[in-house]
């Protein structure tokens, strides 16, 4: 995707998160240079593995799959090669790439970290802040690398974000405002259900909650609100969440779980004291109707060039940190941190109040 943009010199704000440069080089060649061909194990063969298999096999990957249902049918499309256990894929592989349901995380990770993998995960890297504080203290005990699938930290619109404020061209941050719509996710049921998924804002709005702390800095206090209305058939959710940063800054995060026929949308509005920058997917079409009309279902993930897809981007970085001492730009205790967000998000919805968020160590 490509954002429309405009933008005014300034300075960056005091913190960030620095993040490596996205390399260029040819990766199948680069990896057997280094090392023997990397052996990748995938779990799980739903709706988002989709985004992970033909990527990990365009690095040249020897990829196993493994999942309750599903994974025969997943290599047969793309390619890789199914396993009968989880046992077997650890047997087989060097590294483990997670693509489950979100209460399922937290155990998967922790039994590939203890079988001696480096592990990437989907977002959200769990489901409860115990979670990822327990998973995040064991792979630092055992010495492996731990990396959530903060995507949205690829998409070139997003990146250009990050690196105008790093460089000073807005100036010091205001307000930063995020906007996520996407249809409600009926065709898989625990996505609905907010102890197992976290709901929208876990499951979408984590994804601008990250972004928001990836850009603004640190967040000391979260408040939202939410509605929902519509029937169990075709439902509509909508939730805003306020964040103050340590900097004082603001930033406002809404989403929306739509009509079955929505399109999947996103913008970004961040302005400081010399500029501003803006980004909508919905500017780059030359009309927009989104008009109840048959369909199979509406789009749950953004469109994005299969030639620089940010899913591939985001497992390359992945891999070649891997492979390297290489960091990349979103760590595990970024991963736990939005985790942390999002329940206090959730947390306020159920108090009514705005919840503090006191900082914590090793980020």
């Amino acid at each position: 995707m490509t954002g429309a943009l405009s933008c005014v010199s300034g300075r960056a704000a005091a913190r960030r998160v620095q993040h490596q440069p996205v390399k260029t080089a040819n990766d199948r060649r680069k990896m057997t240079q280094k090392t023997k061909t990397p052996r990748i194990g995938l779990v799980g063969a739903g709706g988002i593995s989709h985004q992970h298999l033909p990527h990990l096999l365009n690095l040249g990957a020897d990829v196993y799959v493994y999942s309750q249902e599903g994974a025969s049918a997943l290599v047969a499309q793309y390619g890789g090669t199914a396993v009968d256990s989880l046992d077997e894929l650890f047997e087989k592989v060097d590294y483990v790439d997670i693509a489950t349901p979100t209460h399922t995380h937290a155990d998967l990770i922790r039994k590939a970290l203890e079988a001696g993998k480096d592990v990437i995960s989907e977002k959200p890297l769990t489901r409860t802040d115990a979670e990822a504080a327990e998973i995040v203290a064991l792979a630092q005990k055992l010495g492996r690398k731990l990396y959530p699938g903060h995507v949205v930290r690829f998409f070139p619109e997003y990146v250009r974000l990050f690196e105008a404020v790093a460089k000073g061209t807005l100036g010091d941050l205001a307000v930063l405002r995020f906007s996520r719509s996407g249809a409600f996710p009926t065709r898989t049921p625990w996505f609905a259900d907010r102890e197992l998924s976290g709901g929208l804002i876990m499951d979408q709005m984590i994804h601008d909650l990250d972004t928001a702390r990836w850009i603004a800095g640190e967040i000391t206090n979260v408040s939202a609100v939410s509605f929902r209305t519509g029937t169990s058939y075709e439902p509509v959710e909508a939730a805003h969440v306020l964040l103050t940063h340590a900097s004082g800054a603001i930033s406002h995060v809404a989403g929306l779980w739509g009509p079955k026929h929505i399109r999947f949308t996103t913008e970004y509005s961040v302005t400081g004291t010399k500029g501003s920058l803006q980004h909508s997917s919905a500017s780059e079409l030359n009309y927009l109707a989104d008009l109840a009309a048959p369909t199979t279902g509406g789009e749950l993930v953004p469109d994005s060039d299969p030639a620089e897809s940010p899913y591939f981007l985001e497992i390359r970085e992945f891999v070649q940190s891997f492979l390297s001492d290489d960091e990349p730009r979103v760590s595990m205790h970024d991963g736990a941190e939005a985790v942390r967000i999002a329940n206090a998000a959730l947390l306020s919805l159920e108090t009514g109040q705005p919840v503090e968020l006191l900082t914590t160590s090793g980020k």
